[in-house]
C-alpha cells in the first residue's frame, strides 16, 4: 500500500485528500477511506480546487477501480 500525505479540506463529506504516484486517497468524515488509482496530478489539482469535494468524488472518481482501505 502506498503511503499518501493527506491535506485537510473543508467539506461536509470529505475530511482529507492526498495524491502520490498516480493514486488519489480520500478520507471521509464517516471514517471510511478509499484509494483511487490511475489518476493524474492535474485531476488531483482539480479535486483540491473543487467547490464540492463530495460531488467531485461522485462525479469524477467513483467507479474507476477504487479500493476501500479503512
Amino acid at each position: 500500500m502506498i503511503i499518501v500525505r493527506l491535506i485537510p479540506v473543508t467539506s461536509s463529506n470529505v475530511q482529507s485528500i492526498g495524491y502520490e504516484n498516480g493514486i488519489i486517497e480520500v478520507h471521509f468524515l464517516n471514517g471510511y477511506a478509499y484509494q483511487y488509482p490511475n489518476c493524474t496530478q492535474a485531476l488531483f489539482d482539480e479535486f483540491l480546487n473543487a467547490p464540492s469535494k463530495g460531488q467531485f468524488v461522485h462525479q469524477r472518481l467513483e467507479g474507476h477501480g477504487e479500493t476501500r482501505i479503512t
